[in-house]
C-alpha cells in the first residue's frame, strides 16, 4: 500500500526549501523552465497552490504569498496569473516531455497554460 509515500527532493529540509522555492520562482518569472521530472512533479503542486492563493487575493493571501516567493515572483502572481486563470479552476501547469539528459534521466518542460 501507499500510505505516507511522497515525492522527495534530497538533501536536508532546508536544501529542499531551497530548491523548491528556486525552481517555483523561476517558473512564475520565466513561465516555463527545463529540469528533472521528479523536480517537475513537486514544482507542479507548489506552483500551482500558489497561483490558488494569488487568486483568492487580500492580503492574507499576498503574505502566504510572501513567505514562500521573493517580492517580484509575489507581484506577478498576483498582477499577472490570478487575472489570467480567474475562470480556470486549476490545472495552470503542464509537463511535457522533452528526451533525456545525457545520464538518462527525463527532460521534462515545466510550463504554464496559455
Amino acid at each position: 500500500m501507499r500510505h505516507r509515500k511522497k515525492r522527495h527532493l534530497r538533501g536536508d529540509k532546508d536544501r529542499r526549501r531551497k530548491e523548491l522555492r528556486a525552481l517555483a520562482t523561476s517558473v512564475i518569472l520565466h513561465d516555463r523552465i527545463e529540469t528533472t521530472k521528479s523536480r517537475a512533479k513537486i514544482t507542479k503542486t507548489a506552483v500551482e497552490k500558489m497561483v490558488t492563493k494569488g487568486k483568492k487575493g487580500g492580503l492574507t493571501a499576498i503574505r502566504l504569498l510572501r513567505k514562500d516567493l521573493p517580492e517580484n515572483a509575489v507581484k506577478k502572481v498576483i498582477e499577472v496569473f490570478a487575472p489570467r486563470f480567474q475562470s480556470r479552476p486549476g490545472g495552470y501547469t503542464r509537463i511535457l516531455h522533452a528526451g533525456k539528459y545525457k545520464d538518462g534521466t527525463d527532460k521534462v518542460l515545466l510550463e504554464f497554460v496559455k
